[in-house]
């Protein structure tokens, strides 16, 4: 076994005891600060406080949502049935949205996205209104043998209100961020 004879003593008391010799006052050291800095803010620091990737996943989970209704209807649907299947209205806002909530998570490590997150998010406003004219306008033809299918057409406008919502939000929180920054 290994064995050292170090001196365990603390090499600043020798310095005191002379001090105390010579009736001097101890040498009293602290640290002050003279000046507070600022904490450093990165960029689109009020803008991540708000939490934008929280809202983008919401916009993932509502697109996946979408999808699956598309699938659904492309299944069980012909293609004349109606309108919402012959456009593929869900399958476009849904890859729209999934696009939109990764841009919006992506956010908090390339701020330089913002841009194209608030166009993405403007755009799907836009093609979901239109898609929402076309829902509606299937939903006034609908006939009464697919009572399923207009039950699942409803919950599909009610994920596009959701969907519009939530872009909205983010596209309001957007644009503040983008008229701080020119300001």
């Amino acid at each position: 076994m290994a064995c050292a004879d170090v001196n365990m003593d603390i090499q600043g008391a020798d310095e005191e005891s002379i001090r105390m010799n010579r009736r001097e006052l101890p040498l009293v050291q602290q640290y002050q600060a003279a000046e507070l800095l600022p904490e450093a803010k990165g960029p689109l620091h009020n803008l991540l406080q708000k939490q934008p990737a929280v809202l983008g996943s919401l916009q993932m989970v509502s697109g996946l949502l979408s999808v699956g209704v598309g699938i659904f209807f492309a299944v069980t649907q012909n293609m004349d049935d109606s309108l919402f299947t012959m456009f593929r209205v869900s399958h476009l806002t849904g890859v729209l949205f999934i696009t939109a909530g990764i841009v919006s998570n992506l956010l908090f490590k390339y701020p330089q996205l913002l841009p194209l997150s608030f166009g993405i998010n403007c755009g799907c406003i836009i093609v979901t209104m239109a898609a929402a004219c076309l829902i509606a306008v299937d939903l006034a033809q609908w006939n009464e043998g697919h009572v399923q299918h207009l039950m699942i057409e409803v919950l599909a406008l009610c994920v596009m209100g959701l969907e519009v919502f939530l872009s909205a939000i983010l596209c309001f929180f957007f644009s503040k961020e983008t008229r701080s920054k020119s300001t």
